[in-house]
């Protein structure tokens, strides 16, 4: 029978009651009699109708709606509803996040009303439960969080309908889909699928299938359901392609006479070895007075991509490059990103300047912003720079003039041929000045307040086919911090350029509110059981104890556990043209303005500064407010993604390790079991407390540990333990172990 026909019910209605107070409430203002109702709920034979008529006169005897006229009943609106943001959970249940309360309400399953993770809802609050939380009812969804999803489509033998299962984990429903809906899908392919409908008398929503990505488990279908799980692309629209490509990107004459020409200044990029997109160059001379005259040079992306065309529209709606395990989906099309705005070495390329002046001392006494053309003479990895830097460590406070040079010693890891070797030289000795500036003003950050965040990064060996071979840990080292603080000073300084002009003008900040109280007492509670302490007195000593704490954590067991729920204790750094500073690196005034080849506000800020400096007035407030607000919210999605393909990356490299013993961190407890993060590769599984059989395990919650009832036994977090791989599971990137025991 066809899940669209009406069901005749002899049985009665289940949760009816419920069912058609959630019908009445959502539209508060209308009236409703039972043939409407019965209607919506799919119904039409005599028995169900009777049933309708008697629970709407003991709703109204309840008071709970009420009757305006014969027949018609309203709902009763003596209850002040509420806008907020639901957070589902994996088990169905959830909290409303609303401006409205201090706490955020929790939503028993039952009270969710068709609602999903992320709608914004319209909810009214319940009751209070223990310990006066309180608790909310959704009457309305206002607004789909999202409408797309990536899932496996199970097609009925011998009938007119799928499903498709859902691989989110808060998607608690399957979505059903007529057959001609199915784009030709077969049964057990992963597909994305498109939410259409979800009628009152439905109990799953009505989709339809948008895409097969493939067979569930294959390298590219998970991949690629990753960027579709998120709404992000994995290739550029045709017209895109077409219009990058006929772009001119030659260097004229006639555009350099309207720049700064600096191509005769010493010109250098600092990259991963395996980058292929350079947005920044430094440029580095000394002057006749000593001082010393570096640029930070960024590629001029905006030369190229003009407002209102196809190419800025695309960058726009993307927003931000993706860096996915084994491959990068780029803002830009190709002919862009690697070729006529990346700093390629012995290239002419136009350039967006930032030119400061600094003393010995790294004190700026005199900056420049504009559009330069520049020359990039040499390339180093961090790598190469790395290995100038600690062979020449007792060379760091040599200092040079533009009348002599110091001796560099040049490591074998870096390459020097025939005509480079000069050039090579002089790269070098400017690196190891500008690596001695970049400590200096690193250490007046931190004294300022700013908090030295270098979480060990995860990354792979890949082989050709992207099978995980290895795992490796990218840590920051002095190279990367050199370019660091090079690229904040000239975010800082642009923004401070801007921010400080008087009539006020709108710009794109990046900014970071102060940490939340209480996610400070909750680090606090956590890092206390590694015998760590910090203090809260005020904002000094908070960003100092936090400094300290992750100094102290480096190479020790819980460092990853600490570091990760440190960065949790912060508020997220967001885009936005009303500025508060930036509390991480202790600025009052912080911008993207040198990565415009994959952040889009880095455009924005680039145009904005030119429309500035070309005496232009500020610009309209709320439209750039809404560009920034869009920006945040991909570069959140694009965050998930990357964390999704690491996640599905682990869990490949842990199927080949099934039968290997491993020492794990305990790094989560929750009443169904507890998480383990393996130390020797950061991967985390769970172990459920139904597998642990010693004793019946209860979570405590004072105490972040399961305990067993009757062994008093306990497992918690910051524990050793040892474990072994139960279950790899790539369409849901779970990883299940089994526990072998304390260690």
């Amino acid at each position: 029978m066809s899940k669209n026909k009406k069901r005749n019910s002899k049985k009665g209605i289940p949760n009816l009651t419920n069912t058609l107070l959630s019908i009445i409430k959502k539209d508060k203002n209308k009236t409703f009699n039972y043939k409407q109702l019965a209607s919506k709920l799919g119904v039409n034979d005599a028995s169900s109708r009777n049933q309708i008529i008697k629970t709407l006169a003991k709703l109204a005897a309840k008071e709970e709606i009420v009757q305006v006229d014969r027949g018609k009943f309203k709902a009763v609106i003596n209850t002040k509803y509420h806008i907020g943001t639901l957070d589902l959970s994996a088990r169905g249940t959830g909290y409303i996040i609303c401006e409205d309360f201090d706490e955020d309400v929790f939503v028993a399953s039952n009270n969710i009303n068709k609602a999903l993770d992320g709608d914004e809802v319209e909810f009214y609050i319940y009751k209070r439960r223990k310990r006066g939380k309180m608790e909310g009812e959704i009457t309305n969804v206002l607004k789909r969080a999202k409408s797309e999803y990536v899932g496996v489509i199970q097609i009925q033998k011998n009938s007119n309908y799928a499903f498709v299962v859902p691989d989110s984990n808060t998607m608690y429903k399957d979505i059903f889909v007529p057959i001609n809906k199915t784009f030709k899908a077969e049964d057990g392919d992963k597909v994305l699928v498109k939410l259409e409908d979800w009628p009152d008398h439905a109990d799953s929503p009505y989709g339809k299938v948008l895409k097969v990505l493939g067979k569930p488990g294959e390298h590219q279908t998970e991949i690629h359901a990753i960027l579709a799980e998120y709404g992000l692309p994995n290739e550029f629209p045709y017209e895109v392609e077409q219009y990058a490509n006929t772009l001119n990107t030659a260097i004229t004459k006639e555009e350099i006479s309207n720049r700064r020409d600096m191509r005769k200044d010493l010109t250098f990029t600092i990259d991963p070895k395996d980058a292929k997109d350079f947005d920044d160059a430094l440029s580095f001379i000394v002057l006749e007075n000593g001082l010393y005259e570096i640029g930070i040079h960024i590629a001029d992306v905006s030369h190229y991509m003009k407002e209102g065309t196809v190419l800025d529209d695309e960058a726009y709606q993307r927003a931000t490059s993706v860096y996915l395990v084994d491959r990068v989906v780029p803002m830009l099309p190709e002919i862009l990103s690697n070729n006529a705005c990346s700093l390629r070495p012995q290239e002419e390329k136009y350039t967006f300047s930032a030119v400061f002046k600094i003393n010995k001392n790294a004190e700026i006494k005199e900056q420049w912003f504009g559009r330069t053309v520049t020359y990039s003479d040499a390339r180093f990895s961090y790598e190469e720079a790395q290995a100038i830097i600690e062979n020449n460590s007792q060379l760091n406070t040599v200092e040079i003039s533009n009348s002599n040079t110091i001796n560099t010693v040049i490591p074998k890891e870096v390459a020097l041929t025939g005509n480079t070797y000069n050039t090579q030289v002089k790269t070098a000795q400017a690196i190891l000045v500008l690596d001695r500036l970049a400590k200096i003003m690193r250490k007046k950050r931190m004294k300022h307040g700013a908090i030295s965040f270098d979480k060990v990064e995860v990354k792979f060996n890949l082989d050709e086919n992207n099978n995980p071979e290895g795992v490796y840990f990218k840590t920051s080292k002095d190279a990367n911090k050199l370019i660091e603080e090079f690229m904040l000073l000239a975010n800082k300084k642009v923004a401070e350029f801007i921010g400080k002009q008087s009539p006020k003008k709108t710009f794109v900040y990046r900014v970071h509110d102060e940490p939340d109280d209480s996610k400070l007492a909750t680090l606090q509670n956590v890092v206390g059981r590694f015998g760590y302490k910090l203090n809260f007195k005020d904002r000094k000593s908070i960003t100092t104890s936090l400094n300290h704490l992750l100094q102290d954590v480096v190479g020790k067991k819980e460092q990853n556990l600490v570091d990760t729920l440190t960065i949790r204790s912060m508020s997220k750094a967001e885009y936005t043209t009303h500025n508060i500073g930036h509390y991480g690196l202790a600025f009052d005034y912080y911008t993207h303005f040198t990565s415009p080849i994959r952040r889009y506000p880095d455009v924005i800020a680039h145009r904005l500064l030119q429309h500035y400096l070309d005496g232009g007035k500020s610009v309209d407030d709320e439209k750039y407010d809404e560009k920034c607000q869009h920006s945040s919210n991909m570069e959140n999605l694009a965050t998930k993604a990357e964390r999704d393909s690491i996640k599905y990356m682990q869990i490949r490299f842990m199927e080949d390790h099934k039968d290997q013993e491993f020492l794990g961190v305990i790094s989560g407890v929750t009443d169904w079991g507890i998480y383990v993060e393996i130390i020797e590769n950061k991967c985390e599984g769970m172990v459920s407390v139904r597998d642990i059989t010693d004793d019946h395990y209860a979570f405590d919650e004072s105490q972040y540990a399961l305990v067993g009832r009757n062994t008093k036994n306990m497992y918690q977090l910051g524990d050793e333990v040892l474990v072994k791989v139960k279950n790899t599971d790539l369409v849901k990137k779970h990883l299940d172990f089994n526990l072998v025991g304390k260690k």
